[in-house]
């Protein structure tokens, strides 16, 4: 993979908890895990202090026991807990894209937020963070952008999955691969040179893939994309939808992260 398609990890450690006080008689303050924002992704709707560099919005998304952050920069992401009533955060580490204007400022205003040790509190599907001098309420991203469907949707990659990382780069964003999945199965798009056709069987959260291209030469970084793409739509893969954020993951191990259009 070419210099310019980033790699990044993270150890992000969060304990977020319910701020809800212990009654007088000793009882547990901890949220039942049905409580805590797991599984669940949220958008912000207000910000009382510093606004975020850019405008925002701030994006929290909590699965498989991981977190990720963004707030239109890079994206923070890392293993999380819920213990009590203040969010704890260990080392942050994200991607190293460069971002213009207002924006560059926008991871810092994050990390600031989240080294704060704010305390959090969950009621139906808001979620509200609260720092000196700050508090940010976020909207459960269902609620504020329902489920984009899978057919019908022109969806552009965004980022290349491995079983190990995730890949964004300005590469990416400029080769801007594309994938639609019409209501009878026919597959098209484009693999980020060459054009693509095919047909999709989807069902029950998946997908088995049957696609081919034109036969265009383009500059190697431009073509790896295409290559790592194309992987991704060899065969079986799973197909998990969030608002307008689509997750791919091949059984071969490879994967996109797919933005509605």
């Amino acid at each position: 993979m070419p210099a310019n398609l980033l790699r990044f990890g993270a150890v992000v450690l969060f304990a977020l908890c319910s701020a809800v006080a212990c009654a007088d008689d000793g009882g547990s303050d901890s949220p039942a895990p049905g409580d805590t924002p797991m599984g669940r992704t949220f958008l912000s709707t207000t910000v009382d202090g510093a606004p975020i560099p850019g405008g925002g919005p701030l994006t929290l998304r909590f699965a498989d026991g991981r977190v990720s952050a963004n707030a239109g920069c890079n994206t923070t992401t890392g293993p999380v807990s819920f213990d009590g009533g203040v969010l704890r955060v260990g080392e942050l580490a994200s991607t190293l894209m460069g971002c213009p204007g207002e924006r560059a400022d926008a991871d810092q205003w994050v990390a600031t937020l989240l080294n704060a040790t704010p305390t959090w509190q969950l009621v139906d599907g808001t979620l509200t963070l609260r720092a000196e001098n700050q508090t940010v309420e976020l909207l459960d991203k269902k609620i504020a952008q329902p489920d984009r469907p899978v057919e019908g949707t022109t969806w552009t990659v965004t980022e290349l999955l491995t079983p190990e990382s995730r890949i964004r780069s300005e590469a990416i964003d400029e080769a801007a691969p594309t994938l639609l999945i019409a209501e009878d199965g026919a597959v098209t798009g484009s693999a980020g040179c060459n054009q693509l056709t095919g047909t999709a069987e989807v069902a029950d959260g998946s997908a088995t893939f049957r696609v081919a291209t034109t036969r265009m030469l383009c500059p190697p970084a431009v073509m790896e994309i295409e290559q790592s793409v194309l992987r991704a739509l060899d065969g079986r893969a799973t197909l998990t939808v969030d608002a307008d954020l689509l997750t791919l993951r091949n059984d071969n191990g490879s994967g996109l992260t797919l933005r509605a259009g």
